[in-house]
């Protein structure tokens, strides 16, 4: 009889684990992909620093990948009992540093940040993507979507000039297939800077989808691309 309530009680547990899982996981309609110019991040902070692994290449980085809901409201912080654990991307974190590069002040290794997104964000995707499943999802993205390639490739470079919104969309959706959002910044002579640029991602964070929720903001008719 004992050992038939001990493994009553184990069930029950392991029950209640998986319950606390689901709930934690809540349900999402798609992801936004969204990938930063840091020329523009270091105007919008009034500074940046450099990670601890130097200065990042100059090309745009990986923000964050976060789930979303078709009504433009969004998850978050979803899963508290499921912290960002580092030992879980150690293999991933080379990629990272390129990739996903923290500029906030004081110099960081990208902990930080990572960790961040993960509680914030990642927690609410554990559905579909744990934690490295998260991670590895977001540089497979960006492997997909180059966005400085697309503009590049069009003309667009980042040389402080300034570009028409529609030629930076027309351009990003040519190059990759699907319309982008952009976010713009106000530069200290209240000229619109090309931020971020957000792409969706169906709900398993494997492919860039079309979707027409997007954040709210505007950018002006004319948009600088700044160097850095």
């Amino acid at each position: 009889m004992e050992y038939k309530n001990f493994i009553l009680i184990k069930l029950l547990l392991l029950l209640l684990h998986y319950l606390s899982l689901f709930c934690a996981s809540q349900d999402f309609d798609f992801f936004y992909f969204v990938q930063q110019w840091p020329g523009s991040y270091c105007d919008t902070q009034k500074n940046c620093c450099y990670p601890t692994s130097g200065k990042p290449d100059a090309d745009f980085g990986i923000h964050g990948l976060w789930p979303n809901y078709n009504d433009g409201s969004y998850p978050s912080n979803c899963d508290p009992s499921n912290p960002f654990n580092p030992s879980q991307i150690s293999d991933l974190r080379s990629s990272l540093q390129n990739n996903w590069p923290t500029l906030a002040c004081p110099s960081g290794d990208g902990m930080t940040f990572w960790s961040h997104e993960w509680n914030k964000h990642g927690t609410c995707s554990e559905s579909v993507l744990k934690q490295h499943d998260y991670f590895e999802a977001a540089l497979s993205l960006r492997q997909k979507a180059n966005i400085l390639k697309a503009l590049t490739s069009a003309g667009i470079e980042p040389n402080g000039g300034s570009y028409s919104l529609s030629s930076i969309k027309g351009a990003i959706k040519d190059a990759i297939g699907y319309t982008p959002f952009i976010e713009c910044n106000v530069d200290s002579s209240g000229n619109s800077q090309l931020y971020q640029v957000y792409l969706c991602v169906n709900n398993s964070g494997s492919d860039f989808i079309e979707c027409s929720v997007f954040p709210h903001g505007k950018c002006g008719s004319e948009i600088e691309f700044p160097s850095f």
